[in-house]
């Protein structure tokens, strides 16, 4: 089931406003065109900002998300009708034959178990031409991102239109090996509402996100950094790996 900051209508759409800043989606639109992307399909695609983006470009885009709220928000975005939007996951896809594969945002860190990361690897290369390419990021464990998701460096108040104020903050309840859970709290000064959402995001190591790739058949082709947060982040660039 996914969080409830993608999947409570009231927070969905607010989501944008509190993530305003999409820089880190720059380095993704640029990898369409260095792949000579045509068709994409993004995995986790939330509330359709990237698939607007591409779609205004000429992209054929694929979205797919388990969150109908944060959809909802997506196929009323201006150029949403552009976009094929899938509820559901990237384990269970209809037949697609896309040239680019895309998990931005750190999606790939909500796949918590082996098995559910390995049956969204194996999704997405199904969804893959014969040497379409995978793209995604993932947080370097070493840099322990949780220690400055505290209530004092998370503290906002956001002014929203249609919403009104909004203020809000993170904890982090438990850190436990590879595994983060943190609970995002929004208080509503309209009304006076307060809604939480707790999240688990799971860490993996440089060699263990390799490993896995190898084992769905793909190729790692390359590993970089995030332009917008250098040293914090690993990139993956793999191919499916019987071309």
């Amino acid at each position: 089931m996914p969080d409830p900051i993608f999947a409570e209508p009231r927070l969905a759409r607010i989501y944008d406003a509190l993530d305003a800043d999409r820089s880190d989606l720059d380095a993704y639109a640029a990898m369409v065109a260095e792949f000579g992307a045509r068709r994409v399909l993004d995995v986790g695609c939330g509330t359709g900002v990237f698939g607007c983006l591409l779609a205004g470009r000429g992209v054929r885009v694929t979205g797919v998300d388990p969150a109908e709220a944060s959809l909802a928000v997506a196929r009323a975005r201006p150029g949403g009708d552009a976009v094929r939007w899938i509820l559901g996951d990237a384990a269970a896809l209809p037949p697609l034959q896309v040239d680019l594969a895309t998990m931005t945002g750190n999606v790939a860190q909500v796949f918590l178990t082996d098995d559910d990361w390995a049956a969204t690897l194996r999704g997405v290369r199904a969804a893959l031409r014969p040497g379409g390419v995978l793209a995604f990021e993932t947080r370097d464990p070493a840099r322990r991102a949780w220690l400055e998701w505290d209530r004092a460096r998370t503290h906002a108040v956001t002014d929203i239109p249609g919403a009104g104020r909004v203020e809000s903050w993170c904890d982090v309840l438990d850190v436990s090996g590879p595994l983060v859970t943190f609970r995002q709290t929004y208080v509503f000064e309209t009304d006076g509402a307060v809604l939480t959402s707790d999240s688990t995001l799971r860490f993996r190591e440089r060699e263990e996100v390799e490993g896995s790739l190898r084992a769905t058949c793909f190729r790692v082709e390359d590993v970089r950094g995030a332009p917008d947060r250098p040293g914090r982040e690993f990139v993956f660039i793999a191919r499916t790996a019987d071309v």
